[in-house]
């Protein structure tokens, strides 16, 4: 099943501490913890039934171009974010001072 991601917009929900997006009822995330300069990225989770659709990647591009916009630095503790970061290094100029990150 391919899934028109446009149609399913990510929404910060910063009571909950995370960006989120709702497929089918179904909710997959990315949980953070923020300081005043930083988006740490915890975990991600899309749930079973949805992986390869592209979700994971359509958090992290929500994630981080929260951090950029807000300027805050990005501490990816999450493998998946990690990864994805360091599969674009567009976007490893917003890392923390310090992080490296390698596929």
């Amino acid at each position: 099943m391919k899934i028109d991601l446009t149609q399913h917009p990510v929404v910060h929900n910063p009571e909950r501490r995370r960006f989120e997006v709702k497929i089918e009822e179904k909710t997959a995330v990315a949980e953070y913890i923020m300081t005043s300069q930083k988006l740490i990225l915890s975990h991600t989770e899309v749930p079973r039934g949805l992986e390869g659709n592209g979700i994971g990647s359509h958090l992290a591009i929500a994630a981080l171009i929260y951090a950029r916009d807000n300027d805050l630095v990005v501490m990816p503790l999450c493998p998946y974010m990690a990864g994805y970061i360091a599969r674009h290094p567009e976007w490893k100029a917003i890392l923390a001072p310090g992080i490296n990150v390698s596929e």
